[in-house]
């Protein structure tokens, strides 16, 4: 059963966490309990398929012993070369499903959510290595990777915000904020998962006249499956953090009104915000401050645009290797690298006003350039 899918779910969950409710209104954590449920879910989600049950105690044996080794290994030494090393083996099983679906790997050994758990690895050992984690025991890291809510698909959420959330528990004042905002969530997620994404997608991209390829049946289905995307995704999200709330933590919201973005900057600050943040964090600034501390290249513009190549490139090759996916992330590098040379040009020459009329338009241009990268992204050019 994959989480968030069907009514099934929600009820085991509803039944699941009463203990969870009333503990809370104590200013109790069931530390125990709260293990139990995360072993129900994971049973839920990956008990059907042996070979994916494999994979994930195997995955995170791996997972353990990395960041244990390694952390053991930062105590004494700091080489580089041992860090990047790391860094390969702990994303090795998703690079295998990823570069070689021809040996059927991904059937074999991959298993959901495992791209969210290497980015939560990955995150421990970058933070390992500069320093700002020096200490994670088994039961810490197995608390953070596990996270049944946000498991399968995120949101990505930092260790140091969860474990803050973990080591502590709110006030019952709090604690009925947090509940009350997380059922809200919980029933935001049901209108835009199962209610509006589920009409667009069935009663409106699901037609003749949509299905067939002509330009208007494409103009159409360009904005369509936009909206679909963005409901059926926003709508798990909702889930995930309004289940999280429940539980006492606070995972991170992953959209704020997207589709009002001023600009394709404005827009990559509000769409799946967990992930654009992690990969502005991890990849976009180590890669320019690496460059900027070796001196391999001076122009910081030319640093901070080959860093948005490789950072959208990256993204494009983690939904997969298709045409499509890489078209899509190198169309958004050049949408921000255009939209950074216009907006530098803008603040010398003043040429673009700032006012309302002006604001409303860069919505509306942001929007078509937004649905279009959709539409890359959908394969339906390719």
């Amino acid at each position: 059963m994959i989480p968030y899918s069907n009514l099934s779910f929600f009820m085991i969950m509803g039944i699941l966490l009463i203990p969870v409710i009333i503990a809370g209104y104590y200013q109790k954590r069931l530390v125990l309990y709260n293990s139990m449920i995360t072993l129900v879910v994971l049973l839920m989600a990956f008990a059907s398929d042996i070979h994916q049950v494999g994979s994930i105690l195997a995955y995170v044996i791996w997972e353990i012993i990395l960041v244990s080794g390694y952390i053991a290994y930062r105590h004494k030494k700091n080489a580089t070369f041992i860090f990047y090393l790391v860094i390969f083996l702990s994303i090795m099983p998703l690079l295998a499903i990823k570069i070689l679906p021809f040996f059927e790997l991904k059937d074999w050994f991959g298993f959901l959510g495992i791209s969210y758990l290497t980015f939560k690895n990955v995150q421990l050992l970058i933070d390992i290595r500069d320093g700002s984690l020096t200490s994670i025991t088994i039961k810490e890291q197995l608390s953070f990777l596990l996270f049944f809510p946000t498991i399968s698909s995120g949101p990505i959420d930092r260790y140091k915000r969860f474990k803050k959330d973990i080591d502590s528990f709110p006030s019952r004042e709090e604690y009925h904020l947090l509940l009350y905002t997380g059922i809200n969530k919980i029933f935001l997620g049901f209108l835009y998962k199962f209610i509006i994404g589920f009409l667009i997608n069935t009663k409106m991209i699901g037609t003749l006249f949509i299905q067939n390829h002509t330009l208007l049946s494409d103009f159409c289905y360009m904005y369509l499956y936009s909206l679909y995307l963005f409901f059926d995704f926003a709508g798990y999200s909702a889930f995930a953090i309004g289940l999280s709330y429940v539980m006492g933590v606070k995972t991170p919201e992953n959209f704020n009104l997207p589709f009002l973005s001023r600009n394709i900057k404005d827009f990559w600050n509000r769409w799946h915000m967990s992930l654009s943040f992690w990969f502005r964090d991890y990849v976009y600034m180590r890669f320019a401050f690496i460059m900027q501390k070796k001196k391999w290249i001076k122009n910081r513009y030319t640093i901070s645009y080959i860093g948005y190549l490789l950072l959208f490139l990256l993204m494009g090759l983690w939904h997969g290797l298709e045409l499509h996916y890489i078209v899509y992330g190198l169309y958004h590098a050049f949408l921000i690298i255009g939209f950074d040379w216009f907006d530098r040009k803008n603040k010398k020459y003043s040429f673009w006003k700032k006012n309302k009329w002006t604001h409303v338009l860069s919505i509306f241009i942001t929007f078509q350039f937004i649905c279009f990268g959709f539409l890359i992204f959908s394969g339906r050019l390719f």
